[in-house]
């Protein structure tokens, strides 16, 4: 076995925010049990893409015993994560959707890219579902009745459990529906991960804009 330069992870500083996994390229780090680890180190190439992603400082570059880097399996493993990422965003929704009934921790939120709706805009908005719906996992709620407040909290726990790849909001052009951007800004904070938002507001005529 040679030796050559690979990534080493401090589970004890690493916190499984999972910035570092996007900036792997060859889809050699994951998050198992909440921690950042190589799934093979034959997918490791050494470069430390991912070093400068990590707020904790948990990862740096050493010198050891290791599998060789394999381009070819890195292809085929990358091949395999491509597959599986289409199949999980061809599911159906998933149950439950209303946003106090959520379980913090599910395999559903994997890479998953949020949609977080006011109830009344799916009532009022008719090409909502065929427009924002595909490809995303829903979440739906009234900030008004329910409490954005509460509503961040449990938003901020689900968002530093598991590793949400963005978050989308669509609410009514109202005061009250506009907490939902509110609580998703809060929930993003406490969870100190950095996610990328889009927010989409509907018109009271049904019109969904930017």
């Amino acid at each position: 076995m040679p030796v050559r330069k690979i990534v080493k992870i401090n589970e004890d500083l690493c916190n499984g925010c999972g910035q570092c996994i996007p900036k792997c390229h060859e889809g050699a780090l994951q998050l198992i049990d909440g921690k950042a680890k190589i799934v093979k180190e034959m997918y490791c190439d050494g470069l430390g893409a991912c070093i400068g992603e990590c707020p904790q400082g948990a990862i740096t570059i050493v010198e050891r015993e290791a599998d060789e880097f394999d381009e070819t399996a890195v292809k085929e493993h990358l091949a395999k994560i491509d597959v599986k990422k289409a199949d999980a965003k061809s599911q159906a929704p998933q149950w439950p959707v209303q946003i106090k009934l959520m379980p913090i921790k599910a395999p559903f939120y994997d890479n998953a890219d949020l949609l977080i709706v006011a109830d009344c805009a799916l009532v009022v908005c008719k090409d909502l579902r065929e427009k924002l719906m595909p490809g995303r996992r829903l979440m739906m709620g009234c900030p008004k009745f329910d409490g954005v407040q509460e509503y961040a909290e449990k938003l901020g726990k689900i968002l530093k459990e598991n590793n949400v790849a963005s978050i989308t909001i669509a609410h009514m052009r109202v005061p009250c529906c506009s907490g939902l951007k509110w609580m998703v800004d809060k929930a993003i904070e406490a969870s100190g991960k950095k996610i990328p938002v889009k927010q989409y507001i509907i018109e009271i005529g049904g019109e969904i804009c930017e």
